[in-house]
């Protein structure tokens, strides 16, 4: 199983982005009020079961933690979506996905390496 951590506060997001040198990991950008995010946790949930514990998945509430949210999608330079799920690796954004595109067999294929190439700011 994958570790999860929820990401609550800046030094969390600064934490988890360092630990993003020494492994690649995955950020999720969860909105609680939302029917679509709500979907695309249940399917995050079923990755971090299905994965290795070599995986280290973040989550942000976005209405929760806003502050965080915004300081995310500032420091990785990316448009703010959620849900938005991300596979980062040395604080840089690798492939990222949004809305019914975040599904676990497309995070099993990001990390297997099959990735298209991105657009931060679509």
């Amino acid at each position: 199983m994958a570790v999860f951590k929820e990401i609550t506060c800046s030094q969390d997001l600064e934490q988890i982005l360092d630990e993003s040198c020494q492994r690649q990991i995955i950020l999720f950008k969860h909105s609680t009020v939302c029917p679509i995010s709500s979907r695309a946790w249940r399917e995050v949930q079923n990755f971090i079961k299905d994965s290795s514990d070599e995986v280290l998945v973040g989550m942000i509430k976005v209405i929760e933690a806003r502050p965080v949210s915004n300081q995310a999608a500032e420091e990785l330079g990316l448009k703010h979506q959620s849900p938005q799920v991300l596979l980062v690796s040395e604080r840089q954004v690798l492939w990222h996905a949004s809305h019914q595109e975040v599904t676990k067999a497309k995070l099993m294929k990001a990390l297997e390496g099959e990735r298209q190439p991105i657009n931060l700011m679509d």
